[in-house]
């Protein structure tokens, strides 16, 4: 067993193992959300495409707010002007319609007063303008969405406005999941005694297609040497990330670092200054890469989230951060042992404060459900004072 490492040179130890060429698909708008940008996205066209209206009123020319005007037509969006506005004259138009030729102004209904002989006139106080001009929002050609996005729902009206039907995307890595352990029975099953449910393959199943990944379950391998073997090996042949959870503490049965190293995985590190996940190994076979995680599933929902999400985004182009949000704690934390860094499970409140979630430790796995998010408490640090501001990683 190789020397404990501070979780940043861990981090820093996949994230450059993540660098690789990125290839590429074609997807439809309705498979964008989730996957990375592999090429960046222009615009097609200026926006807005012509100059429009920003109100519902009366276009007319700003030199003529003073007097009484004609009213040639009603323009509605996405109807052609037929009239130019000559002095004296307005057409009525509706928010979104282009703005008719001799037109450099737009007053709203609001401040209209239509007359008796049918003229209307401007009765504001201050003077219109209400026009979105040509071109102001963008130009054609400009950029939009650069290459590395992660596509949110968000993102999806900007493809489509500029044309982007077919947006193109890096392809998902393939993340094969392996459990390991004697006691483990698959959640259809009734646990015996000694036994629980096989939660973490699922809950790593979730978390791999919410990173955008390609989850393939290997099923439960035993405590056994050959059994754990034979479904690492399967998994390096057919996918491009291993994940295992179980088997990497120091236990009589903890075969999982032994059996890497016997499938030719070089292990990179096998102990992090983390906590839950102090026994996280992490080792690399030719371009695959494989992730030892604990067993208990708080370890092995934090493990992912802040080593094999942001490998997984990385090894997509989608650069290393997580982009977490800093946010001001609402009450004090305290924690008796600060040996380590420790990531805890917080709730954000409708002021947009963090609140520290009651936590028991790994085995807690209620304690994921109720969060929000994780907060990172540097090793050393006992206290954290109230409106003391931290990242959190959403979860």
């Amino acid at each position: 067993m190789s020397e404990m490492i501070p979780f940043e040179k861990a981090l820093e130890i996949t994230r450059t193992r993540a660098v690789r060429e990125v290839t590429f698909e074609t997807v439809e708008l309705s498979e964008a959300v989730g996957r990375v940008l592999a090429r960046e996205v222009r615009t097609d066209m200026d926006f807005p495409p012509f100059d429009k209206s920003a109100m519902d009123g009366y276009a007319c020319r700003r030199a003529d707010l003073d007097g009484a005007l004609e009213v040639l037509e009603v323009i509605a969006a996405g109807a052609l002007p037929t009239r130019e506005v000559m002095p004296g004259q307005c057409s009525k138009i509706m928010t979104g319609a282009m703005l008719p030729p001799g037109a450099d102004a737009v007053f709203k209904v609001e401040d209209s007063e239509l007359l008796p002989d049918g003229r209307v006139r401007f009765v504001g106080t201050e003077p219109p303008d209400n026009v979105a001009r040509k071109g102001v929002d963008l130009e054609a050609g400009d950029a939009v969405l650069p290459c590395g996005t992660l596509l949110e729902a968000k993102h999806v009206s900007v493809l489509a406005s500029v044309g982007c039907a077919n947006p193109v995307v890096a392809c998902r890595p393939r993340v094969g999941i392996i459990a390991t352990g004697n006691e483990l029975v698959e959640p259809t099953a009734t646990p015996g005694p000694g036994q629980i449910r096989n939660s973490n393959s699922w809950q790593l199943a979730a978390q791999v297609k919410r990173a955008g990944g390609i989850p393939r379950y290997y099923g439960i391998a035993r405590d056994r040497l050959e059994e754990i073997s034979d479904a690492l090996r399967q998994a390096l042949a057919e996918t491009d990330v291993v994940l295992l959870s179980g088997g990497v503490s120091m236990g009589d049965f903890d075969l999982v670092p032994e059996i890497m190293t016997g499938n030719g995985v070089e292990i990179l590190f096998d102990r992090v200054a983390i906590k839950p996940g102090k026994p996280t190994t992490f080792g690399v076979a030719g371009d695959r890469v494989v992730f030892g995680m604990p067993g208990n599933p708080v370890s092995t929902f934090v493990i992912f989230e802040v080593f094999v999400r942001p490998f997984l985004l990385a090894w997509m182009g989608g650069g290393t951060g997580c982009n977490d949000p800093v946010l001001p704690l609402e009450r004090e934390l305290v924690r008796r042992k600060a040996d380590r860094m420790e990531w805890l499970p917080v709730s954000v409140s409708e002021a947009g404060g963090l609140v520290p979630v009651r936590y028991h430790g790994s085995a807690h796995f209620l304690a994921i459900s109720r969060a929000d998010g994780l907060i990172p408490v540097p090793a050393g640090v006992f206290r954290l004072e109230q409106g003391s501001r931290l990242p959190v990683r959403r979860i």
